[in-house]
């Protein structure tokens, strides 16, 4: 009973006894004396019954006073009482801080979580008022579009009845012209037949009328020699006395009256070539009307039937060697398209159709990209099976250039320059994007004359035979390998496009501008400059173009010498010797003209400062 096991002593205290010396501070007994003086009665009892005994220390050096083992042990039983005593403490204060640590985290964790439930309940209700209203959107949705579908339906149904309404007034004018403006019809020739025409009554009539006019004409002819047998001797002579005044004054008369027969006949003649010429141009488009009406009969797409889901087919427009372009609406887009579709041969080898799809993706590739006002845009492109595809084009009103001239033979100065100055103006764009394009079929047939007259906008179209001067291909010097010579109009390409050598012959952007200078000579003298009367094949065979070193221009219609000059520098044989695209678009006939006097002039002076209030 000597010692005690050192772990029943707290931590504080076992510090204090490994240091050999007692606290000083806060540690002594309520009485410090109490455990001093131990009393000698038989019981031995401790005076730690009388007093609490608040330090661990006292209580060691009292038990190691006392000598008798019952007061040892009661002291030993009060230091277990205050060890344990001071540790309840101790865990007690413990347990009540953490107590009080774990209530405000739960409280604080309730509040969190009473929070995230408010803002759950929050979202949740968010969220179904957010389906709710998606669910009436869509609800809405499939009202607009069931909404669109009868908008789109009955749109459909206006368009084809339009078009079957033009259909019908189209062919019944037809018909009505056919009496007045001629029809074909067929003749055979042994075992074969042919189309021939027939003029119609407008045109027999006038043939009657110029029938007349000469018959007239060689009656007073006829009568004027007789009466100039009787024509009677001049004043100079001496009259016959049988001839009397009379008869002189007879013969001035009839004279007279012959010349005014003869000046009215002429005016007659005027005006019947005039009619006749107009009935002519009449007769062209009635032609070509025909053609169509036969064509569109013939295809098997004039049922109005809607291409891709989109495009809803109205009437032919017109029908190439391969392909035929209709007049369509985009019901998508709400718009008229010019669709072009493109029909292969079914008889053609697959080599041949992956070249022809291949040349016409080709077409595309290019024509996309183009962004221009003076160019046809191209808006879309799809397959309709295996042997036919289409191209969707923007849609322009009026004909094309050489629609016109074939109707109007020429045009004045003015106009062709106008028209001319819009060609050179989308070259220069060609030339200008990255990589440059040369058009290589510029001919009027491929100028559209947006309102059918020559003093309107123009756009260029067909990009079928265009080249891509790409950094592989093209070298700045001597220009790019032309591949796919022999094609092309004949009348509208160059010298070089015809050389042949072992290798291919070299071209640039120059092409187009020898293409120009035709277009602009036929727009102003209602020919061609070179091969006017002949075939492709006779052109090719005579070495036509070749032979072309120089322009001659014939004396009318009256043309300025710049006009003149800009078609030579067009015009020029050796494309060294010719300019360019850019430098066209320099040329100082296409720049704004300025009076002279304007020119001459000195600067005008400043207005007077006005004096008025």
């Amino acid at each position: 009973m000597s010692f005690l096991p050192f772990f029943f002593f707290p931590s504080p205290w076992k510090k204090q006894f490994q240091h050999g010396s007692p606290s000083s501070t806060g540690s002594a007994h309520t009485d410090s004396s109490s455990c001093s003086s131990v009393k000698t009665a038989p019981t031995h009892s401790c005076s730690h019954k009388a007093t609490q005994v608040t330090d661990g220390q006292t209580c060691i050096s009292t038990y190691h006073q006392l000598s008798t083992p019952t007061s040892q042990v009661f002291c030993l039983y009060c230091f277990i009482s205050l060890v344990v005593k001071t540790t309840l403490v101790d865990l007690n204060m413990f347990w009540k801080l953490t107590l009080l640590k774990l209530t405000a985290l739960e409280r604080n964790k309730n509040s969190d979580l009473e929070q995230k439930e408010g803002r759950i309940d929050d979202l949740l209700r968010a969220n179904c008022d957010l389906r709710r209203q998606v669910d009436e959107q869509q609800k809405m949705l499939e009202r607009y579009k069931e909404r669109l579908n009868k908008c789109v339906t009955m749109s459909k149904k206006l368009l084809i009845e339009k078009s079957k309404q033009e259909k019908m007034a189209c062919r019944d004018k037809s018909m009505q012209d056919r009496l007045r403006l001629g029809h074909f019809t067929t003749v055979r020739h042994g075992a074969s037949f042919t189309e021939q025409w027939t003029d119609g009554f407008a045109f027999q009539n006038l043939i009657k009328s110029q029938e007349r006019i000469n018959s007239q004409r060689e009656d007073i002819e006829r009568q004027r020699k007789l009466l100039g047998k009787r024509k009677p001797p001049s004043m100079a002579q001496t009259p016959p006395p049988s001839l009397e005044q009379s008869k002189r004054k007879n013969y001035h008369e009839q004279e007279e009256i012959f010349k005014l027969r003869i000046g009215h006949l002429k005016k007659e003649e005027a005006e019947t070539q005039s009619e006749l010429e107009h009935l002519e141009r009449v007769r062209n488009l009635h032609i070509r009307e025909l053609k169509r009406i036969h064509n569109e009969d013939n295809s098997q797409f004039k049922d109005h039937p809607t291409l891709n889901d989109r495009y809803l087919l109205l009437h032919l427009l017109g029908r190439g060697g391969f392909s035929e372009v209709f007049k369509a609406f985009d019901l998508t887009e709400q718009r008229y398209v010019a669709i072009k579709i493109h029909q292969l041969n079914k008889n053609w080898r697959e080599e041949k159709k992956e070249n022809y799809h291949k040349h016409a993706c080709r077409e595309y590739r290019i024509h996309k990209e183009l962004d221009h006002p003076r160019i046809v845009k191209l808006y879309d492109y799809f397959s309709l099976d295996k042997d036919s595809f289409c191209t969707v084009l923007e849609y322009c009103e009026g004909n094309d250039l050489d629609f016109y001239l074939k109707q109007n033979k020429l045009m004045t100065e003015k106009e062709g320059r106008s028209i001319v100055m819009q060609i050179v103006n989308a070259l220069k764009y060609l030339n200008q994007i990255r990589p440059p394009i040369i058009h290589y079929d510029l001919k009027p047939g491929n100028i559209l004359l947006v309102n059918g007259t020559a003093c309107g906008e123009i756009k260029i179209t067909d990009f079928g035979l265009s080249k891509i001067m790409d950094d592989d291909s093209y070298n700045s010097a001597d220009g790019m390998e032309l591949t796919s010579q022999g094609a092309g109009t004949y009348w509208y390409l160059p010298p070089e496009c015809f050389v042949v050598g072992k290798e291919p012959p070299k071209i640039s952007n120059k092409v187009d501008v020898w293409s120009v200078g035709v277009i602009f000579y036929q727009s102003l003298y209602g020919r061609k400059p070179f091969g006017h009367n002949q075939s492709q094949q006779d052109i090719l065979q005579e070495n036509t173009i070749l032979k072309a070193t120089e322009v001659q221009f014939p004396p009318k219609p009256v043309v300025t010498t710049e006009a003149k000059a800009f078609i030579r520098r067009c015009l020029a044989y050796h494309k060294e010797d010719r300019v360019d695209v850019l430098q066209l678009a320099s040329d100082p006939f296409l720049k704004p003209h300025i009076r002279k006097a304007l020119g001459s002039s000195a600067p005008l002076a400043p207005p007077a400062p006005s004096t008025s209030m």
